[in-house]
This record gives C-alpha cells, structure tokens and sequence, in this order.
C-alpha cells in the first residue's frame, strides 16, 4: 500500500470534492432546464384552454341562437 504525504491526501479530497460538486451542478442545470421547458409547456396550455373556452362559449351561443331560429321556423309552420 503507498504512503501518501497529507498534501497529496488533500489534493485527492479536493479533486473528489470538485467531481461531486461539479455532478450535483449539472443535476441542477438538467432539473432546471426541465422544469423551465415544463412551466412554457403550462404557460402555452393554459392559453390553448383559454381560447378553446372562449371558442366553445361562442359556439354555445351560436347553437342556442340557431335553436331559437328554429323554434321560430317551426311555429311558423305550423300557423
């Protein structure tokens, strides 16, 4: 087994130190690049939800207006 000088166990600590220091910060950029590409994917769905409400109400409005158009054909019908 060799003998190592304190240095020499000091500097093996330090570079061990930095591998895992330098693991966890590219654990970090990978997790926030993630939940920054999640949150925009949120951000456009919730205006996708949005304009699709506001769709479906005018489309409500539209078959209400056309159902009342026909009670209206049908009364005269039947005059």
């Amino acid at each position: 087994m060799k003998d190592t000088s304190p240095i020499e166990a000091l500097t093996e600590q330090y570079r061990a130190d930095l591998q895992e220091y330098k693991e966890r910060e590219s654990l970090y950029i990978k997790t926030k690049n993630q939940l920054d590409g999640t949150k925009q994917i949120v951000i456009e769905m919730s205006k996708t939800i949005r304009q699709l409400k506001i769709e479906n109400d005018n489309f409500q409005a539209e078959i209400a207006r056309l159902n009342e158009d026909i009670q209206l054909l049908e009364m005269q019908i039947k005059k």
